[in-house]
């Protein structure tokens, strides 16, 4: 499995805070493949661990797990074939590459590596490419593709969320968290149990999507069995089985009466018990996209502690009220974002897979509704964006756009080395009270300069009078915010020769931008905030800040 290179042209399209569709498609199968090749890292993670870190019965259900999800590519890539020899659109499965990118472009055919060529009546690959990586056991990682619509097992797989659990299990795998204390050693002993746990849950949740008939005993956590992209079942039973039959699941423990689902085409199963929540979608940003999942179960979804990032509030599980907010601001989210310009609302289409409710914070409320709210996105968890209850379209629209430029950076930095900083917090950003690195300003500076772009482009086709002041001052206060950013990103001498080309796109797109300026007066007390900003930053610090206009 080969990660894509990144042509030059691309890098100035994501400098410019934009990406055509197949610099788009080029991030998101980045990310896929580095998801897959992560999942291959814990397998042999877990079977080079020693005894006392992870058993061999645990090693054994991974490899069990992974047979299993082997079973439902294969049946996906069979139900695809089928489909095309009837005639009818196909669908790749989730072991297949794409035939084109978003683009268009043809696909090299070097990428075909690892491509299942056929499967067999017991769901294993009959023939492939020896050249392509093998997985422990003899199994091989599915491929990834960069569509919008993908295989519903395809998607459970590469779910966003599934990058935290998995970056859990390996620092839990590792030598250094094996501690010496025999009383530590077994409570990680349990904690890294759980957490393999949920891969036999997210196995049994692709292969019911697949319509692979199974039956598997399942360990829930904390009282709750969540079953990624379906649902999650509420018990205090420490196992459950259950047996999976055309798009039924019957859940059966001890002394309990049977629990059964349907699994529902998309996102969510249906259940008459009151044990079992659905997973819950919101409907495609567009009205041939597929829905969104806003995922509230997931129990890995937000940090496990892990330290607590400056003004986000922690998650929540949404009521019937909470998801019609949400579902309001969501309805008229694809037209705010194409208030901005056709790229914003492609960027969130390619990019978006699932949102995760937060928390709104102390008083980002009034009257029952949220009046602001905080927002983010984790480096492991591409495509996933956390959100309180959004107030409006126009703000939640503001939000992705934000968000998702710290994803598209992420992932720029993934791929190629930017800089050489040493991480030292010490530089000014106006969005902060407190001191930066060199990265963390990068990463605002590059956020902030797409959310000027968002607003500016509001401003010049907006024809509500009110609106259109708003965007004005929104992009004065972006626009001047970056401007202070620029002279420490680009007077650095730790920039590679990759990210001198970088800061040089956004410092022209930052020109570009200001050959519209705002009207006076927003530019007026965009600056004079900034500045007020810079003095207080002074006071605390106690360092100089001062801008080259001063």
């Amino acid at each position: 499995m080969i990660l894509p290179h990144l042509p030059a042209p691309a890098l100035t399209e994501l400098g410019r805070t934009g990406g055509g569709p197949g610099t788009l498609a080029l991030l998101v199968r980045d990310q896929d493949t580095r998801r897959l090749l992560m999942l291959r890292a814990l397998l042999e993670a877990a079977e080079a661990a020693p005894a006392r870190t992870c058993p061999a019965a645990a090693r054994e259900r991974l490899a069990q797990d992974w047979a299993l999800l082997e079973a439902a590519e294969a049946a996906e890539t069979l139900s695809a074939r089928a489909t095309a020899t009837a005639g009818r659109p196909r669908a790749a499965g989730v072991g297949e590459q794409a035939e084109a990118t978003d683009s268009g472009e043809p696909h090299d055919a070097a990428d075909d590596r690892g491509r299942y060529e056929a499967a067999d009546d017991a769901g294993r690959s009959a023939s492939a490419d020896e050249s392509a990586p093998r997985e422990p056991h003899g199994t091989r990682l599915p491929r990834p593709t960069g569509e919008h619509r993908i295989p519903a097992a395809r998607a459970a797989l590469l779910h966003p969320l599934l990058g935290p659990w998995a970056q859990r299990c390996l620092r839990g795998l590792g030598p250094a968290h094996a501690p010496a204390d025999a009383a530590e050693r077994e409570r990680h002993r349990r904690e890294l149990a759980a957490d393999l746990a949920h891969f036999s849950a997210v196995a049994a949740a692709v292969a019911a999507r697949s319509g692979v008939p199974y039956e598997v005993r399942l360990t829930p956590h904390a009282g709750q069995l969540v079953l990624p992209s379906l649902g999650a079942l509420h018990t205090d039973a420490p196992h459950l089985d259950l047996v999976h039959r055309a798009g039924r699941l019957t859940f059966r423990a001890p002394g309990a009466a049977d629990v059964v689902v349907r699994v529902q085409d998309t996102v969510g199963a249906w259940s008459a018990s009151r044990h079992w929540t659905s997973a819950y979608a919101l409907p495609g940003l567009l009205a041939d996209d597929a829905p969104l999942p806003l995922d509230d179960l997931d129990p890995y979804r937000t940090v496990h502690g892990g330290p607590h990032y400056y003004g986000l509030s922690g998650p929540v599980t949404l009521d019937d009220g909470e998801r019609k907010r949400w579902l309001q601001a969501w309805s008229g989210t694809a037209d705010a974002l194409r208030l901005g310009g056709e790229q914003r609302l492609a960027e969130t289409r390619a990019l978006l897979r699932c949102l995760v409710p937060l928390a709104v914070p102390p008083g980002a409320s009034a009257g029952g509704r949220s009046t602001g709210g905080c927002s983010a996105t984790r480096r492991e968890a591409f495509g996933a964006v956390l959100s309180s209850t959004p107030p409006s379209a126009t703000g939640f629209a503001a939000t992705l756009v934000h968000e998702l430029h710290h994803a598209k950076l992420t992932v720029l930095a993934e791929m190629v080395t930017l800089h050489h900083s040493d991480g030292q917090t010490r530089h000014f950003a106006p969005w902060r009270p407190d001191p930066r690195p060199y990265d963390g300003l990068l990463q605002g500076a590059y956020s902030h300069l797409a959310l000027a772009d968002y607003f500016q482009r509001r401003a010049l086709t907006g024809t509500d009078p009110v609106h259109r002041e708003d965007a004005w001052a929104q992009y004065a206060r972006y626009h001047e915010q970056v401007d202070a950013a620029l002279p420490a990103l680009v007077g650095s001498d730790q920039l590679t020769e990759v990210g001198r080309q970088f800061v040089d796109a956004l410092v022209g797109h930052h020109q570009r931008l200001a050959e519209q300026p705002a009207p006076r007066a927003h530019a007026f007390r965009a600056r004079e905030y900034v500045r007020a900003a810079r003095r207080l930053w002074a006071q605390r610090h106690g360092l100089d800040v001062r801008h080259p206009r001063d």
